[in-house]
């Protein structure tokens, strides 16, 4: 009896092993299924990521190049070139423009030059020593400084617009009275004759009113104001003094007769 428990007794538990062994070997466990995707995965190369500074790159504006033509509903700006001949404004007519009023010649030479030079006209000869070059030579854009005289007691100040010749140049500059000018006006293309006899530049005439070959009295000049740095200069006694020794002709001179002499002393010489 007891041998007949033990032997079904262990059937039962080989049969409950043979069951367990076929259910895990069976296709439909779900655990022994392969994975088809996890397989795809693994075996596919993998991608690198994408960097994310490269593709803000890739959106990113481009820059309006140079010479790319400006789209027609865009404002035109003001410093923007246009198409058609425009002559741009000169320094005297910009100035006018801001002082309807009428203006000093002083304020005037500080807004044509950007020179900071404190006093009347008649100072800035003397107030620009450590601050500017000062010399007896014109050039364009120099200040020429007027000395005071009985008649323009403050004294006076110019730009050189242009050289002409050695004894000829252009200025602008302001309140400077004439015939049919009012004071505190601007002029520009005005020519001033050196009558100086050294051609130094010591003594000159100013064109009166609007008559360029019309030229006033005689004007004592300190000399020439340059924008660049303090050169050092010291007046001696070889340096010309204002309204020196005038030449012979001074008073009935004309800018005419300076051009004819000029061009006779330029003349090459005959072979």
């Amino acid at each position: 009896m007891k041998t007949a428990r033990l032997i079904a007794s262990a059937c039962i538990v080989l049969g409950v092993a043979v069951a367990s062994y076929q259910a895990d070997a069976s296709p439909a466990n779900p655990q022994n299924k392969p994975n088809a995707s996890r397989q795809q995965q693994t075996s596919a190369p993998r991608q690198p990521a994408a960097n994310p500074a490269q593709a803000r790159s890739n959106v990113r504006a481009q820059p309006v190049r140079a010479n790319q033509p400006v789209r027609a509903s865009q404002p035109v700006r003001a410093n923007q070139t246009v198409q058609g001949p425009r002559r741009p404004l000169t320094t005297a007519q910009r100035i006018a423009m801001s002082n309807p009023g009428g203006i000093s010649c002083v304020p005037y030479v500080r807004q044509a030059t950007g020179m900071a030079i404190r006093g009347n006209g008649g100072d800035w000869w003397h107030n620009a020593a450590g601050l500017y070059a000062r010399g007896h030579t014109p050039e364009r854009g120099a200040v020429m400084a007027f000395a005071r005289t009985g008649q323009m007691r403050s004294g006076h100040v110019a730009v050189v617009q242009e050289v002409i010749s050695s004894r000829e140049v252009l200025i602008h500059h302001a309140n400077w009275g004439g015939p049919g000018i009012r004071r505190g006006s601007i002029m520009a293309d005005v020519s001033v004759v050196d009558v100086s006899l050294h051609n130094d530049w010591s003594s000159v005439r100013v064109q009166v009113g609007r008559d360029q070959e019309s030229l006033g009295r005689i004007y004592p000049i300190q000399g020439f104001i340059y924008d660049r740095p303090d050169n050092g200069y010291m007046r001696t006694a070889a340096s010309p003094r204002p309204g020196g020794a005038v030449l012979a002709n001074a008073h009935s001179l004309r800018p005419g007769d300076v051009r004819s002499f000029e061009e006779v002393a330029q003349a090459q010489p005959r072979r």
